[in-house]
């Protein structure tokens, strides 16, 4: 059950609310190793709140109530309409242009700039730094995500374990799959950015475009579920 967890929580990385998330986060980063630690701050917030979530209600033996579960779905839904619009705002604001390029190392990644405003011959050449800041945003999100799929997990946890440090054990080991299984996710999106870079600009400018409006329609489908089809604002 415990490699089954596992398998479970790498899977469920890639649910398709998750890949919108990861995808907007990914369209800003500079490098692929910045953009596995936005897949790897997404997991450990994950986690820890379906370890404090969990650990309460297994502790209590008791399910998060639907009405409760339904409500963390819709403001899910809403995070991810919000994500899908921040990225258009980034575009427009700051004109993001998208190319591969290499440092003294000789050391290719791909990266997100702007061409807003007077060019110098530095900007010209692509001469940037690489700030080293917290992912606070992708921690957020993932407690985000935690919180509306823990109520199916917690559900799962006390039917199939016997005691409350087994069950917070699986879920423990769901948490460690889903931060590998959205690192690996992490560092699949960087190829079709990267693929994108090479190919004319309509295309690697029009990528972000299509995150962002694939986050929001997501996001609409979502609030539009939980809200009318299921009645969640009607009930």
């Amino acid at each position: 059950m415990l490699l089954f967890g596992l398998l479970l929580g790498m899977k469920h990385a890639t649910d398709a609310d998750h890949l919108a998330a990861m995808a907007t986060l990914s369209s800003g980063q500079n490098s692929l190793a910045q953009t596995i630690r936005q897949g790897v701050a997404w997991g450990v917030g994950h986690t820890l709140t379906l370890m404090l979530i969990g650990g309460i209600a297994l502790w209590l033996g008791a399910a998060i109530p639907p009405k409760t579960a339904q409500a963390l779905e819709f403001a899910v839904g809403l995070m991810l309409m919000m994500l899908g619009v921040d990225v258009w705002r980034r575009l427009a604001k700051q004109q993001i242009h998208v190319h591969v390029h290499s440092h003294d190392q000789n050391l290719k990644h791909v990266h997100a700039h702007s061409h807003l405003g007077p060019q110098t011959s530095e900007c010209s050449a692509h001469s940037h730094g690489h700030p080293d800041k917290p992912p606070l945003r992708a921690l957020f999100i993932g407690m985000m995500h935690g919180l509306a799929g823990s109520a199916a997990l917690i559900a799962l946890s006390l039917g199939v374990e016997s005691s409350w440090f087994m069950g917070l054990l699986y879920i423990a080991i769901f948490g460690i799959g889903s931060i590998v299984g959205m690192a690996l996710l992490s560092a699949v999106i960087t190829v079709p950015l990267g693929w994108s870079a090479r190919s004319p600009g309509w295309l690697h400018e029009g990528l972000p475009l299509g995150i962002g409006g694939f986050s929001c329609l997501l996001g609409v489908f979502v609030v539009y579920r939980i809200g009318v089809v299921e009645g969640l604002l009607f009930n």
